[in-house]
């Protein structure tokens, strides 16, 4: 498997709550990267990857891969997706829509080879972008082994050069499936932040560092500072400074918004809108 495949997906992929594993994220990034997006896709269409494959890409001992590739795809079934926004970003503030990654999945044994469909309502997200997405080099990620390290990165890169990125903690939280995991900031940080901060220093090509933000004496924020790396080659495509208005999920929104405030007079207030 080359790796200068691209990964695309839509910005509210990215800003969907879910969790995967790092197996999981390797199996569901190889076939992302595998999707034609100049030309019609079904939800018929197979996708394959091998262990071979994600070892030659990783760089990891293949005989790991095997071990784990089989309880990844069965695992995989099962993930599901929360997705607050419809794929041409009109906001649906009052529909949560809960779907999975794939609809079948095949392990085949003999060959340490995964086979997947992808959902139907997940394709809308891989196919036929022309705006509001977010790509990158497959080889980006590959080697990180944390995935709330694949994760951030990918939300900064939905930052292209912006070169910074405010997260509200409770929003990240919800995004990374954390539950009532790490509930103290100090746990949060060692156990989550600093692991994936240290990894996509380490990895890939960009350059990262964070700071808090207070709302009075409680830390509300995460405030990411990143920018490429002057080795990182093509692995994360440039895009053009952003000059227009304020990206904000709903969430952010939300918490933006004054009492009664509607969502259309809440955003032209702040000159923002939806990611």
């Amino acid at each position: 498997m080359s790796k200068e495949l691209q990964v695309v997906k839509s910005n509210h992929i990215i800003s969907a709550s879910y969790r995967l594993s790092t197996t999981e994220q390797r199996i569901i990034l190889s076939c992302i990267a595998q999707v034609r997006r100049d030309e019609p896709v079904t939800d018929e269409v197979l996708y394959s990857v091998t262990a071979t494959d994600i070892a030659d890409l990783c760089g990891t001992d293949q005989r790991t891969i095997y071990r784990d590739l089989a309880a990844a795809a069965e695992r995989l079934f099962e993930r599901r997706v929360t997705i607050m926004l419809e794929p041409d970003g009109s906001s649906r503030p009052t529909r949560k829509r809960l779907t999975r990654w794939v609809q079948t999945v095949d392990y085949i044994e003999g060959e340490g080879r995964v086979e997947l469909r992808f959902g139907k309502d997940i394709l809308p997200f891989l196919t036929g972008l022309t705006e509001q997405f977010t790509r990158y080099q497959l080889s980006a990620v590959a080697k990180m082994t944390s995935a709330h390290a694949i994760r951030l990165f990918e939300l900064l890169a939905q930052y292209g050069n912006a070169g910074r990125r405010e997260i509200c903690i409770d929003q990240l939280r919800d995004w990374f499936q954390l539950g009532d995991s790490y509930p103290v900031l100090k746990d949060l940080k060692r156990r989550v932040i600093d692991p994936a901060v240290e990894q996509i220093n380490e990895h890939s090509p960009l350059a990262v560092t964070y700071s808090q933000r207070k709302a009075g004496r409680k830390v509300t924020h995460l405030v990411f500072d990143f920018a490429p790396k002057e080795s990182a080659g093509p692995a994360l495509e440039k895009k053009p400074k952003q000059s227009g208005p304020k990206v904000l999920t709903s969430y952010e929104l939300s918490k933006l918004a004054r009492p009664g405030e509607s969502e259309a007079a809440a955003l032209k207030r702040l000159g923002a809108v939806l990611a």
